[in-house]
């Protein structure tokens, strides 16, 4: 109802046509002998027509050159390089077919144990990404209001040149830099080796606004911030409960294996505050209010102990506190208060407590629902807690499967620019930097030297949800010299940001503004479009600089179940587009610090400029992130994985047996595909790599674990090592055990069992810092134990602001009532080096009565035809042609009061003063209470098109109102989350 027909979309509108009347007409006849490659051709559609062929069950996996060849193509130089899917983080493995340096087409990998042969819309399409019409083509500037082509030189000079002189004005904390969740593995460890040789720690990237409080909540209740288990894995659930997750729209492949798990008996639970594509798929949907998950699982929690239906021995044995949470949960969660909070009556809440204790292992799935709150560090632990009361945590089939959302999320997670750890978490403490310095071979007094202070290298920077704040907030009340006069954009779109008229009065005050990105995003729009005058600096200067894809370079990429798999290049850079890391190198180099950037790296030409090896990069990751174990994956053995796809069991993610890469001599028997992190000790102590987290039914040489012991071994007199017997198959230690260090081995009698050079290396050092890996090694293989000991898992977490998961309001809501039951907390003078307003502010919206004037929960999700922010999808004419419009889904009766009718315009009316212009889909997915946007639309502004204010011919085919123009202020407690998924609103007939 939302599919008006597009002009202007290229040929993208007759191929639909023609395909339609073509399918209808040859069915019968023509579609059965003919392969995959030549029915895309002939029909005209290309990918498009590929996936619905695919699922009208059509198509048959056609040989290598079958169809080609008799259509007389394939004469020239064909090469197959096998990549991944830049959109979610499934991690769809693609084969390209590149004729003569020209990407023709493209395959599903059919032996890719991730995704079986299948592709989303998205992935099907990707090919466009490589070759789209719609790029930034060369770099520009933009001068009077619109932009103009310069040279890489100028642009390089130019933008070095007004750094400098910001550092020497106002130091280096005036620098920010947003990196990217689709930068490689290795351009995202780079990034951060960049700033920290820059000299500030103001870069963050995508997760702060995805998945930081699921790696704050997860990493503080048993050890790591990652999903657990697999997409794969969920094959062997008994039952699973989506929270917070539309993975049918979000994650579509995923969806096979949780359908593979439904045919044989899984129950499926999805609590959403909408009827999604999801919950379509359920045995059982449950609607929730927006911003109530604690309430829920509380009251679900409720049940389990009320019934004894919690694994008592597991608690015992390895979780501390959960008897301090059961006593809070029958105190506080009892049925009616759980009703009156999130609308879920006791029988509901009930049986689905029911259905997950009957049916184990069982898996809890949540993504960025439960993650975008204000309170979402704590509602991510109520789903962990609730795993731990049942046992779930450890065992195949159980876990929490946490679907992250980008190609490379977890990757620049892990080792990316956070501004609060240098790579694999390892902190911003002395012996952190100490550890990196001697990595990266440069003296560590020059890398202090290079910060305003000591002080400032060891705090956290600002996040990329506050830079606004960082510009517009009085000076006197940051927390570091300067304002923010200088940003990056670096493969970041500012629409999935929330408050976005303040962003857009922030980008205006800059000094600096820098788009890196294949497509220019609606930064470039925004930037260019006029603001009030009273906000504008006349001395700003932007800039858009042309980087290549992840299809034009090769490196690693890690999906969400921690498996890495690594891109082959698939064709060279386009137009004046250079790669990232390219990129790096050569603004480093104009800052004065390009050999030490790339000190440990060999350099190759790319179209005649010098370009550090990508393999060197990881190499060096390898060296040094043992915290997370990203030090087993070396460049040879991802590479044979990729290879050897055919040879890894799809249930498992195992090897069947031993098979050799015949290039590298590697043989993948024992590993599991991707080598899934942690994989600990050098590669050649060849650890297969951790399919399921925690799990102690396996040795710790066969992928198995324990939770970590990384909150010291003892807690108000209670013993936090995990008890007698619950220990990784085959440990030398059977009982709990603090982590390694050089103290710990002497006093086992283990120091012996490593070399002389090993020794020197470990003398004075723990697991984490020893560079030898020898540590790790006689722990590991000698005698079964894990480098990071072996505690119980936290269900209190004493060093967060509710050690106990607590239900608060929304900033911004619409029940007062449950405001003086629940409220918010205190306002913070200093947080992440910013002021935060929380209660004061709270208080304020009740008292001017907000609810009566907004009385809608807003609240936005995803597409399956889109992703992010949208600029590259939105440019895709296959993918365009799907969804044309930004739409608000509302529901009927809510409609009708309005006199809004279905495909009607309307305005949707937010309490920032936004006025958002889009299209009605009445539907009753939503409540009367709750409408919802997608957020990955942007170049429309209140009403009026962008178009004029892109680089000519880099708009996207559809453009449409960003949701985020409109969300207001809320942030996460521990991690400055923001809050995406509930605010306020109202909607108007336009």
């Amino acid at each position: 109802m939302l599919l008006t027909k597009k002009t202007g979309a290229g040929d993208s509108g007759a191929a639909s046509s023609s395909f339609v009347h073509s399918l209808r007409r040859g069915m019968a006849h023509a579609l059965p002998t003919m392969d995959r490659r030549t029915f895309l051709r002939r029909s005209g559609l290309g990918v498009g027509a590929g996936l619905a062929a695919t699922q009208l069950g059509l198509v048959r996996k056609a040989g290598a050159a079958d169809g080609d060849q008799k259509a007389g193509m394939g004469k020239g130089k064909v090469a197959v390089r096998r990549t991944v899917c830049t959109h979610c983080s499934v991690g769809c493995s693609i084969d390209a077919v590149v004729e003569n340096g020209v990407w023709v087409r493209q395959e599903p990998v059919f032996d890719s144990p991730i995704n079986l042969g299948a592709h989303c819309a998205k992935g099907a399409s990707v090919r466009e990404h490589g070759h789209g019409e719609h790029r930034l083509r060369y770099p520009m500037k933009l001068v009077d209001g619109k932009y103009q082509r310069i040279s890489w030189d100028t642009a390089l000079e130019e933008i070095s040149a007004r750094m400098l002189q910001l550092r020497k004005e106002s130091g280096p904390d005036s620098v920010y830099v947003i990196g990217s969740s689709k930068h490689n593995n290795e351009q995202s460890y780079l990034l951060r080796k960049f700033m920290s040789f820059w000299g500030s720690n103001n870069c963050d990237h995508q997760a702060r606004i995805c998945h930081s409080t699921t790696v704050a909540g997860v990493a503080n209740t048993w050890g790591y911030g990652a999903m657990t288990n697999s997409y794969n894995d969920m094959q062997n659930s008994k039952a699973a409960l989506y929270i917070g997750s539309n993975a049918a729209e979000a994650h579509p492949v995923s969806m096979l294996h949780l359908l593979h798990a439904k045919e044989k008996g899984c129950k499926v639970i999805v609590a959403d505050p909408r009827f999604t594509r999801t919950a379509a798929k359920a045995d059982h949907y449950v609607r929730i209010r927006s911003g109530t998950d604690i309430p829920f699982l509380f009251g679900v929690l409720y049940h389990i102990f009320k019934n004894g239906w919690e694994d008592k021995k597991y608690i015992n044995d390895r979780v501390y506190g959960m008897d301090q949470v059961k006593a809070d949960v029958l105190a506080k969660w009892t049925p009616d208060k759980v009703l009156d909070a999130c609308g879920v009556d006791e029988a509901t809440c009930y049986n689905v407590a029911k259905t997950m204790a009957e049916n184990r292992p069982s898996t809890l799935v949540w993504c960025m629902g439960q993650t975008q709150h204000s309170i979402g560090n704590a509602m991510v632990r109520a789903s962990c807690i609730v795993q731990l009361a049942l046992g779930n945590v450890g065992v195949s089939g159980g876990g929490a499967n946490i679907f992250r959302g980008h190609d490379n999320v977890q990757g620049a997670t892990d080792i990316g620019p956070n501004p609060d750890s240098l790579p694999g978490y390892y902190g911003l403490a002395e012996g952190s930097w100490r550890h990196f310095a001697k990595v990266w071979d440069v003296d560590y007094d020059w890398i202090k030297g290079r910060y305003a202070s000591p002080a400032m290298m060891t705090k956290s920077g600002i996040t990329v949800s506050r830079w606004i704040d960082g510009v517009l907030e009085k000076n006197d009340v940051i927390d570091q010299d300067s304002n923010l006069r200088a940003v990056f954009y670096w493969g970041h779109a500012p629409n999935s940001q929330t408050r976005g008229l303040e962003m857009k009065r922030a980008m205006d005050k800059l000094d600096l503004l820098v788009v890196v990105d294949p497509y220019p995003s609606a930064t470039a729009a925004m930037a260019a479009m006029p603001g009030k005058s009273e906000d504008l600096n006349p001395n700003r200067a932007v800039y858009l600089l042309p980087a290549a894809t992840q299809f034009e370079t090769s490196g690693s990429c890690t999906a969400s179940n921690r498996s890495l798999q690594w891109r082959e290049k698939v064709i060279d850079p386009l137009w004046d587009s250079r790669t990232d890391h390219m990129i790096m190198y050569q603004l480093a180099q104009k800052l004065g610090f390009g050999a030490e950037l790339c000190k440990n790296y060999k350099m190759q030409k790319v179209k005649g400029q010098d370009e550090p090896v990508i393999e060197d990069i990881l190499r060096e990751i390898n060296r040094s992130n043992w915290t997370i174990g990203y030090t087993g994956q070396s460049p040879e053995r991802l590479k044979a994985h990729m290879r050897l796809m055919h040879a890894f069991d799809v249930k498992t993610l195992r090897a069947k047996g031993s098979v050799v890469d015949k290039e590298t001599g590697y043989d993948i028997q024992g590993d599991y595909f991707g080598l899934p992190w942690p994989c600990f000790g050098t590669p050649e102590l060849k650890h297969p790599g951790s399919p399921n987290l925690y799990d102690t039914s396996r040795h710790v040489m066969d992928g198995g674990g324990n939770f970590r012991a990384n909150f010291g071994v003892e807690r108000n007199g209670v013993n936090l090592l995990a008890e007698d017997g619950s220990h990784s198959k085959g440990a030398d230690i059977p009982t709990g055990y603090p982590e390694f260090d050089h103290v710990l081995m002497k006093k086992l009698g283990w120091w012996d069992e490593l070399t002389d050079a090993e020794k020197a290396a470990a003398e004075g050092k723990n697991w984490k810092t020893d560079l030898s890996g020898g540590i790790i090694r006689v722990v590991m293989k000698n005698h079964g134990c894990h480098p990071f000991g072996n505690a119980k898992a936290r269900a209190v977490v004493w060093n967060f602001p509710d050690p106990i998961p607590q239900h608060r309001e929304p900033i911004y809501g619409t029940r007062p009532d449950l405001v003086a039951k629940y409220p918010t907390h205190d306002d913070m003078k200093t947080f992440w080096r910013l002021p935060t307003l929380y209660k004061s502010l709270q208080q304020k919206n009740v008292d001017d009565k907000l609810y009566e004037k907004f009385p809608i929960i807003l609240t936005s999700g995803r597409l399956t035809e889109y992703e992010g922010g949208g600029d590259e999808t939105r440019s895709n004419p296959w993918l365009a042609e799907l969804q044309q419009e930004s739409f608000v889904e509302i529901n009927p009766k809510a409609a009708a009061e309005r006199g809004i009718t279905n495909g009607s315009r309307c305005w949707v009316v937010t309490p920032t003063g936004a006025r958002l212009n889009v299209q009605a889909l009445v539907t009753e997915r939503v409540g009367p209470d709750t409408a919802f946007m997608p957020f990955h639309f942007a170049g429309r502004w209140q009403g009026k098109d962008l178009l004029a204010y892109y680089p000519e011919g880099a708009a996207p085919i559809v453009r449409g109102e960003a949701v985020n123009t409109g969300t207001t202020y809320g942030y996460d407690s521990v991690t400055m989350m923001q809050e995406t998924k509930t605010t306020i609103c109202n909607i108007e007939k336009a």
